[in-house]
């Protein structure tokens, strides 16, 4: 468990996101209510399969509660807004499920308004990774002295 990394989101999605992207998004918060990502296909109420081999794709913002690495709340939430949708969550996500991440990061950058979308660190470490959406791509900027600068993710 101590490969873990904090992961936080804040971030407004433009109301043009197509409906399968915030179906998935509502999966991953684990509140979607009908058929998508991790559910048998064709029930729209039974519970999501259980994911049995390397390639399967687990809820990455489902988690609820007090964080057992990086102190605070586990939190997710995804609210509908004149503009479109507000989303803010804040998870610890093992090194292992990262690769899953990368695009989930990507879809939000490409329907998010512009500017700071969240920052991602490891759990042990104090400084954090910005994660900001410039024109629709996923930016990470880290702000360690040693390391300043971006880089497209």
């Amino acid at each position: 468990m101590g490969d873990m990394y904090a992961v936080e989101l804040s971030l407004n999605l433009r109301a043009t996101v197509p409906s399968a992207v915030v179906d998935e998004l509502e999966w991953h918060l684990g509140t979607a209510a009908g058929t998508g990502v991790g559910r048998a296909e064709g029930t729209a109420d039974a519970p999501a399969e259980e994911p049995t081999g390397p390639d399967d794709v687990f809820p990455l913002l489902a988690e609820r509660g007090p964080a057992t690495r990086i102190g605070g709340l586990l939190v997710g939430e995804l609210h509908r807004t004149a503009g479109g949708w507000a989303l803010t969550a804040r998870q610890e996500v093992h090194a292992e499920c990262l690769p899953d991440l990368g695009p989930l990061l990507e879809q939000l950058a490409r329907h998010s308004t512009e500017g700071v979308i969240g920052q991602i660190r490891f759990y042990e470490d104090h400084v954090p990774e910005l994660l900001i959406s410039e024109s629709g791509t996923l930016v990470r900027m880290t702000l360690r002295p040693d390391e300043i600068g971006a880089g497209h993710a």
